[in-house]
């Protein structure tokens, strides 16, 4: 088996389909999908066949002889730029949970555009249209989110930042077209955000992060002349870097990781550049979990995971060359907006009431984790909380469509109901009501829906445990335990970033458990708030096949990662995933491993978690549930709540400060340059042109013209005089031929004369 050859193609089925639909057989909504959910399983088989053998060769003999294969692409001066694929331990394990989630979601996307309204109904104006027929632009969702994959896929597999960096820009072109694929949707409510204002949000945001991330690409081809991950990981190369020109106090090691990370803060949508990542929910949910879990924001992490080793070169220097006794400035940076984002976000997630945009918030301050932990240098932390935090939040937000589907289905069968009774006396409650868009991704819009939706309730409850880390059983706690305990370890050496990260994290994953529990509980417990949730009814299998295997993976993919100093369940499972990532970096950097588990980090663990679902139960639930037209108890903490639920208003901040200036620029430049400058010049040579032409009309009036018609209207004066002498008698043409000969005669004699 041709392993390297198999690797190769791990992309081209889902560009394949992509080219196809496009092209052949976008006619064809049934064959559309079909054959994309076909070739994404091809990618899946190639994928697994390699992380399988990948994982039967072990994580040292894989690092140490990685499956690869390169080729000359680019002629360069001297040398050339090379495009190849590498395997390693961190490239099967992304090949793992990526081909799995995308999988997922292209057969969950079939359930999800074809699960039909009753009676045929149409969407309500100002709702999402989470149910319906068939999208109009189904073949070209599917062509979409499978050159989405493949992106993804070639990210993965890539052995060098240029083609790592190719497949991160497919990725923020798809981004552009999914989250703006209802263009033509607006909303009753002016300032709500479009689909297309969101894609263009995303797209301009991340471009930020994009062009700083380049430039840091061509510093590091500058400083190194390879961008080959291979290479430039290399002992001398990272000595050369850490020791190279110093810029802005920098060395060029410290420099080129801080262009690469202001990638990923885009990417990732960490602070400051976090905005546009809550409005891409104006796209379809399965790009949502697309976007979250299997690519785009995943990418940005597992590019710092994979670059971790030049993020942390000079180190080990103990404050020279760049680094400090603290980490290098950009695991400093890492460290630092990570913990902070992860506060941050979970702070505002407390208090949304969309079902989306809590997880989406959720994903930010979870990104943040992965970050902070390479902050701290714990690398298989953060990779190992990359990978269960995909298969969770791509339960949590495949789930949260489902919802949605539910609801608004059970909204249109009440609406088709209604139809058959009066409607309500005007200026009633009710009447309001009935005028009212309904929002079927508002959480106060639920309530009970555990029992009409079993399924999608567990699975949820499944996926929103392992996000607030509840211990021992799920994935999520293994992970997030397992960053945790890296903070406290570095915090226990004096490490000031450590303590910083440790307590930021650990204030986080409270709210985190508190915000989850509450989600659970306004949308699955007590009774339905609304007719629509009362209504509400189980989707497609298509929709549920795919939580449950997801569901199985948000409890089980922890398993493998259990340290073996864990009291009492360590060394029950081996800790194959330390081992075998860890293997990746573990010749270039040496991975510390504790001796013992730090109790203190369990216990935090512990009481965050278990504090924060607990408190939310009890506010949400134990006590009192929610019930129709209550409010959140959360308005009691008055300006706080406002504060958070508007997103501590960042985004009027950001209109204020960055679009309304650029446009009152744009406006003056339209007015003054382009009007004043560029306009008035073109049109002096308009006018200039025009006089011209004046000119020359009146030349040709008044000359040429002028010419020919005196000319004429001579001619036609002689021929009128010259025609009276046609009389039509003999004898008057007799009379003039007789005087016509003594003229000639007259001239002959005349010229006879003047000769002699």
């Amino acid at each position: 088996m041709n392993l390297e050859l198999m690797t190769w193609l791990i992309p081209l089925p889902p560009i394949l389909a992509f080219a196809l639909i496009v092209l052949l057989v976008n006619r064809w909504k049934a064959f559309s999908h079909t054959f994309a959910i076909g070739m994404m399983g091809l990618s899946f088989v190639m994928s697994q066949i390699v992380f399988w053998t990948a994982v039967g060769r072990g994580g040292e003999h894989l690092a140490e002889h990685p499956i690869a294969s390169s080729f000359d692409w680019l002629p360069v001066g001297a040398h050339a730029l090379k495009m190849g694929v590498l395997v390693d331990p961190l490239t099967a394990v992304g090949l793992f949970f990526v081909s799995i989630t995308c999988l997922c979601i292209f057969i969950y996307s079939v359930g999800y555009h074809n699960f039909g309204k009753p009676e045929g109904k149409h969407n309500v104006k100002g709702c999402p249209p989470e149910v319906g027929t068939v999208e109009p632009m189904y073949s070209r969702f599917f062509a979409y989110i499978s050159l989405f994959a493949a992106a993804m896929l070639t990210l993965v597999i890539a052995d060098n930042v240029l083609l790592m960096f190719v497949g991160w820009e497919v990725m923020g072109l798809c981004s552009y077209l999914l989250i703006g694929f209802w263009f033509s949707r607006t909303y009753p409510d002016p300032k709500k955000i479009t689909p297309w204002q969101a894609g263009i949000k995303a797209f301009m945001t991340t471009r930020v992060g994009d062009v700083l991330m380049l430039l840091g690409i061509a510093y590091l081809y500058h400083q190194t002349g390879t961008l080959s991950f291979h290479e430039i990981f290399g002992a001398e190369t990272l000595a050369e870097l850490t020791h190279g020109p110093y810029i802005l106090g920098l060395n060029s090691a410290a420099l080129i990781g801080l262009l690469l990370f202001a990638g990923t803060v885009g990417k990732s949508s960490q602070f400051p550049l976090h905005v546009w990542l809550p409005d891409a929910m104006e796209g379809p949910t399965p790009v949502s979990a697309m976007i979250h879990a299997a690519t785009m924001v995943s990418a940005g992490v597992y590019a710092m995971v994979r670059m971790f080793p030049l993020l942390q070169a000079g180190l080990e220097a103990g404050g020279e060359h760049g680094a400090t006794l603290v980490g290098t400035p950009p695991m400093i940076a890492l460290g630092v907006i990570g913990a902070f984002t992860a506060l941050f976000a979970a702070t505002i997630a407390v208090a949304q009431n969309d079902v989306k945009k809590v997880l989406a918030y959720s994903t930010i301050s979870q990104l943040g984790y992965m970050l902070a932990a390479l902050g701290v240098g714990a690398f298989v932390a953060a990779a190992f909380h990359l990978i269960t935090h995909a298969f969770f939040k791509a339960l949590l937000f495949l789930g949260s469509g489902s919802i949605i589907h539910g609801v608004e289905h059970g909204h249109h069968h009440v609406e088709h109901m209604s139809h058959a009774h009066p409607k309500p006396p005007e200026g009633t409650v009710e009447s309001a009501q009935h005028a009212a868009p309904f929002d079927p991704q508002d959480m106060m819009n639920m309530g009970g829906l555990k029992d009409k939706m079993p399924i999608t309730f567990w699975t949820f409850v499944a996926g929103g445990l392992a996000l607030a880390g509840f211990p021992f059983v799920t994935a999520g706690f293994w992970s997030k335990d397992l960053i945790l305990g890296g903070a406290w370890e570095k915090a226990a050496q004096g490490n000031w970033l450590g303590w910083f990260v440790f307590i930021m994290l650990a204030v986080a994953a409270f709210l985190t458990a508190f915000y989850t529990m509450r989600q659970i509980a306004l949308t699955f417990l007590g009774k339905p708030r609304t007719e629509a949730a009362a209504h509400a009814s189980e989707n497609v299998w298509t929709m549920t096949l795919p939580l449950v295997i997801l569901a199985f993976f948000a409890i089980t993919a922890g398993w493998v990662g259990i340290e073996e100093t864990f009291p009492v369940l360590g060394g029950l499972v081996p800790n194959w995933f330390h081992h075998f990532v860890g293997a990746t970096i573990e010749h270039i950097v040496h991975l510390e491993v504790a001796a013992h588990f730090p109790y203190p980090a369990l216990i935090t663990s512990l009481v965050v978690a278990l504090g924060g679902l607990a408190l939310g139960a009890w506010l949400y639930w134990w006590r009192k549930p929610l019930q129709a037209g209550e409010a959140d108890p959360l308005t009691a903490m008055g300006g706080l709540h406002t504060l958070l639920k508007n997103k501590y208003y960042f985004d009027e901040l950001y209109d204020t400060v960055f679009i309304q200036p650029v446009l009152r620029f744009a406006r003056w430049t339209y007015e003054f340059v382009d009007k004043k400058i560029i306009d008035g010049f073109l049109h002096g040579v308009a006018r200039s042109a025009y006089r011209t032409g004046e000119g020359f009309r009146v030349f040709d009036r008044y000359v040429i013209n002028g010419g020919v018609d005196a000319f004429a209207n001579g001619l036609r004066s002689f021929g009128e005089n010259f025609r009276t002498i046609q009389t039509g008698r003999v004898q008057d043409y007799l009379l003039l031929a007789l005087v016509n000969l003594l003229v000639f005669l007259a001239l002959a004699i005349a010229t006879a004369n003047i000769q002699r």
